[in-house]
């Protein structure tokens, strides 16, 4: 039996590693040299850094683009891509958490939790108005 549980946990760690590279895609405008191996590496390492430190039971290797040659060093979330003038790992990895933390919460939820803030905002009185 534990000959299969780790056949398991080796076909599981392949198959995460797969789905993960099919998730990071690259754009390279200016055919720049790139390190690919390490940007999958901190691409990986830092999905699981979030995984971990908010208590993420699943993988999370969320979809996103890196953009080499942009105009300016930025993370663009609509087109959920990390756009760098060049190979940087600290701001590459800096994106990657950025777009993974987006993906620990849906939408829906991300609404319902920002409507309920301006809720309680507008529930709350100033000291200075219950003396008047």
């Amino acid at each position: 039996m534990t000959t299969a549980v780790k056949v398991a946990a080796f076909v599981l760690a392949i198959t995460a590693a797969c789905s993960a590279q099919e998730a990071l895609s690259v754009r390279n405008r200016r055919n720049q040299k790139w390190p690919a191996a390490e940007a999958q590496k901190i691409y990986l390492s830092a999905c699981s850094v979030v995984q971990q430190e908010f208590g993420r039971r699943f993988p999370l290797p969320p979809q996103m683009t890196l953009v080499l040659g942009a105009d300016k060093n930025e993370v663009w979330f609509t087109g959920r891509e990390i756009r760098l003038t060049n190979w940087n790992r600290d701001a590459f990895a800096q994106g990657v958490v950025l777009l993974a933390f987006l993906d620990l919460m849906p939408s829906q939820q991300r609404l319902t939790i920002a409507k309920r803030a301006v809720s309680w905002a507008d529930s709350t009185v100033a000291v200075e108005q219950l003396a008047k």
